[in-house]
């Protein structure tokens, strides 16, 4: 076989070998056999919601199980194949065995990032909101450019965005802003990007020209669907109602349609001024706040989110996750991974995905984070 070939092998070898390691191949198995004979059961759909979440469970455990299996009967048959076709000095033999085998690295790629996006509320729809650090002007004008940079990046991706609320900035940019974004796997995707994002740049509002550091957060939680029940004790609950900020017609700027709600107990603030209706803008706060709870409880089970989430406490130096710096150089540079970018341009324009990729792989085929030295 010849070197290129052995590679690819080994590269497609390795790749099936994560993917056991992530289903946890044995239990996985037991796991099935189980679901199958509780789906046989004569009172499986005497309670439909835990029907459908039993039975999506079995069919994600089985596509897994057996997106695997055919993987490595496709190699084992196109490596026989190769040696097959050696032996018998057939070209032709060989020559689509190595072509099946090229088809193959693609295929276990497809079926990697798939296993990417295979937590509990990947597939939903998500919340981002957008909030500036310190630093008056320049942090709201970067918290800006952060939305202008998620938008491109989902419209790109064809899903579709609404702003739910948006807090403009003094003299420019924007305070905060929360979109809802809509499409298959939004939050899956998004979830990587809840962190202090940090901007190094010539100031255009520094009449001097002086360089300087700016700080804003982006914050990501799934819309909880019908099927996942969030208990909400409304006494726990702090309803405030004020007038709408920014574009919206006569209507929502002179009345009190904006709506706040403060969960008291974990100190979670939602809002919303999308709608002239308050009744409408208090229904999607109180959405929020379930998706909020919800994402919540999710982070408790995972150490990484936890540390995320303990880095909410300040919006500033220490706690960012990327550094974007476009003087005087040009580079952006993820420290959880150390993925880097030599076109800041191209990244704010929406060009994400190489970064989101490269920490759901780390997260879901294990390795601690690496250490990563940031940027000046």
């Amino acid at each position: 076989m010849r070197a290129e070939m052995e590679a690819i092998v080994d590269e497609i070898k390795q790749a099936i070998s994560l993917l056991r390691r992530h289903l946890d191949w044995d239990q996985a198995l037991v796991r099935l056999e189980e679901l199958n004979a509780l789906s046989e059961g004569p009172d499986l759909w005497n309670d439909p919601t835990k029907a459908q979440k039993l039975m999506r469970e079995r069919q994600n455990l089985d596509d897994g199980i057996n997106g695997v299996k055919g993987l490595e009967q496709d190699l084992s048959d196109n490596i026989e194949l190769i040696e097959l076709g050696e032996m018998e000095e057939d070209e032709s033999v060989v020559t689509d065995a190595e072509e099946a085998l090229r088809g193959l690295k693609e295929k276990v790629g497809e079926l990697q990032l798939q296993s990417l996006l295979s937590g509990e509320a990947d597939g939903n729809d998500t919340y981002l909101e957008i909030h500036s650090g310190a630093g008056g002007t320049e942090s709201q004008d970067w918290a800006n450019m952060l939305l202008r940079m998620y938008r491109r990046w989902a419209e790109k991706r064809g899903f579709k965005v609404e702003v739910v609320e948006l807090t403009d900035g003094e003299e420019a940019g924007i305070k905060s802003a929360t979109l809802l974004i809509k499409g298959e796997n939004a939050y899956g995707w998004l979830k990587t990007e809840s962190g202090v994002h940090r901007l190094v740049r010539i100031s255009p509002y520094d009449s001097n020209a002086r360089r300087h550091t700016s700080f804003s957060s982006a914050w990501i939680y799934p819309v909880v669907d019908d099927s996942i029940e969030i208990d909400i004790n409304e006494s726990d609950c702090r309803i405030d109602t004020y007038r709408a900020s920014g574009a919206g017609g006569q209507h929502v700027n002179t009345t009190d349609s904006a709506v706040r709600i403060t969960h008291q107990p974990t100190g979670i603030v939602v809002q919303c001024q999308s709608e002239r209706s308050q009744h409408k803008n208090r229904a999607t706060a109180w959405g929020m706040l379930k998706a909020r709870l919800y994402e919540a409880e999710l982070k408790k089970r995972e150490e990484a989110a936890n540390a995320e989430a303990a880095s909410k406490t300040d919006i500033g130096w220490g706690h960012q996750i990327r550094s974007y710096v476009l003087q005087p150089y040009q580079l952006v540079k993820d420290l959880r991974t150390g993925v880097e970018s030599t076109s800041p341009s191209d990244v704010l324009d929406g060009d994400l995905n190489k970064f989101m990729e490269a920490l759901l792989a780390q997260r879901v085929f294990g390795g601690d984070p690496v250490e990563v030295e940031d940027i000046e």
